[in-house]
């Protein structure tokens, strides 16, 4: 077998790993030193050691001299060097400061607050209850960026409330599965900085250019919300005076302020720093995790085990993170080494695809790709792969990140493996079904699709910020192009 052939090889053997289940993390590390054992065989140089041996050499020097020879394969320095790259990467200092914000503020009782003040301020407007959950699961995720934690916690706080204000069950499962995953793209998002780290695009233009497209999914949340209570007014009935009481003026001022107004200053001005350049995004990170403890405090939520419990959590989530990315770059080095991303680049152009059509083509792919895996495990290891191919198109990597951000969303909403619904379906009620909870992401995950289209017919919803911000630029300083549609109309 040719170089490239071992390569192909060597990526579908992964992928049948993947689904016989075994840990990713590792599994690259493995397959990275075990291929890439083979890639850089180099007899003559492993064994020299051979050559300064005499004549009288005793059986162990020759044991011993063999044994060194057996290690001294580059690919354990590779291995090294691409460890020491990722602990060393400041990009990634920001992901444990940003998950350590979010455990503290998910433990620290401002959601039910926050969903409390909402439900009432936001009595007359149609379909009020939903709107008042997508709201806070929008501020919620993105004060903490896991998808779980939002659609748990807002199952167990809104799925009950709208279940007895006599919502339809499929349309409420929908909109704490949908609000729940909008963590992944609003800033200041994990996958994002996950994104910029394995990429080398700037975080500060990719949590710009995610801004709009954010507020444009929300929007059509919104949009499909308040109109399906205004068609069919059975699915959301406008709730009672004993269900959401009447409040005085004074008083529900005072319950925004204390519960909108913390958490809503929290998150911009940890993006407001690092948008305007006041802070770096692992300084802004800092400023949130002090922000969320602080919160905790004022709150009377901080005890010891809660902050332990956040301790815990944090360091458990870094280190898969870590590893994904040293077993990544390992993987990575070798394939590329072995011809294999070579291949794949000779492939797709010789489908003589417009730059439309491939990303229609690789969005698809990451699509499919995101049934089996997390987003940490498509971002880090397929990604990359697409990477070189984003020059040869002319395609912007800020522009593919959002792309890509938008994506992985339908990989919590489509059935069959739509996680935010196996996270609902584990603290809702009996009587709310699998099925009920699938058919009510599909209308939501038709808004991603939508939001998708229009990025791709208009694409200054991703560039008129980072443009306005800090300049337009036909590189954002990482690897690739432009995208082709910001100098031509679609």
């Amino acid at each position: 077998m040719t170089d490239p052939q071992i390569a192909l090889m060597m990526l579908g053997l992964f992928i049948i790993f993947v689904f016989l289940g075994f840990p990713i993390a590792f599994t690259l590390m493995a397959m990275g030193i075990g291929f890439g054992y083979y890639a850089y065989f180099d007899a003559r140089r492993m064994w020299r050691g051979f050559d300064r041996l005499d004549e009288t050499a005793g059986q162990w020097e020759q044991w011993s001299s063999w044994i060194e020879g057996f290690y001294n394969n580059r690919i354990f320095d590779l291995f090294v060097n691409q460890t020491f790259t990722v602990m060393s990467n400041e990009v990634l200092t920001a992901v444990p400061l940003f998950l350590f914000m979010g455990y503290i503020v998910e433990r620290s009782n401002i959601v039910d607050r926050l969903f409390t003040t909402l439900n009432i301020a936001s009595k007359n407007v149609p379909g009020s209850m939903g709107v008042a959950a997508l709201i806070t699961c929008a501020l919620f995720a993105t004060a903490t960026g896991i998808v779980g934690a939002v659609v748990t916690l807002m199952g167990l706080l809104a799925l009950p409330a709208m279940l007895k204000a006599r919502y339809d069950p499929s349309f409420a499962a929908g909109i704490i599965c949908a609000g729940g995953t909008l963590g992944i793209l609003i800033p200041p998002s994990i996958m994002l900085i996950v994104y910029a780290a394995a990429t080398n695009v700037s975080i500060v233009r990719l949590y710009a250019a995610a801004l709009l497209p954010g507020l444009t999914l929300v929007g059509l949340y919104l949009v499909y919300i308040i109109g399906r209570s205004l068609l069919q007014p059975s699915s959301a009935p406008k709730p009672t005076a004993d269900e959401v009481p009447d409040m005085p003026m004074g008083k529900l001022v005072m319950m925004i302020i204390t519960s909108f107004v913390p958490l809503a200053f929290l998150i911009f001005a940890v993006l407001g720093s690092i948008l305007f350049g006041l802070a770096t995004p692992t300084e802004a990170a800092s400023i949130g995790a002090l922000g969320g403890i602080f919160l905790a405090f004022i709150y009377r939520a901080m005890t010891w085990q809660r902050l332990r419990e956040s301790v815990y959590l944090t360091v458990r989530t870094t280190a898969m993170v870590c590893w994904l990315f040293v077993g990544s770059y390992t993987f990575s080095a070798v394939f590329s080494y072995l011809g294999g991303e070579h291949v794949i680049s000779e492939f797709v152009q010789s489908m003589n695809l417009s730059p439309i059509q491939f990303l229609i083509m690789a969005q698809l792919i990451i699509f499919l790709l995101g049934w089996p895996l997390e987003w940490s495990e498509i971002i880090i290891i397929f990604v990359p792969i697409f990477l070189p191919l984003l020059a040869v198109f002319e395609i912007d990597p800020l522009f593919f990140g959002i792309l890509v951000a938008l994506n992985l969303q339908t990989s919590f909403l489509t059935p069959p493996m739509a996680m935010s619904a196996y996270y609902l379906k584990g603290i809702a009620p009996p009587s709310l079904l699998l099925t009920q909870i699938f058919k009510g992401v599909m209308p939501f995950l038709f808004c991603v699709i939508l939001s998708m289209v229009l990025m791709y017919v208009f694409p200054q919803i991703v560039f008129y910020l980072p443009d306005l911000f800090y300049g337009r630029k036909s590189d954002d300083g990482s690897r690739g192009g432009r995208h082709p549609q910001r100098d031509t109309t679609a």
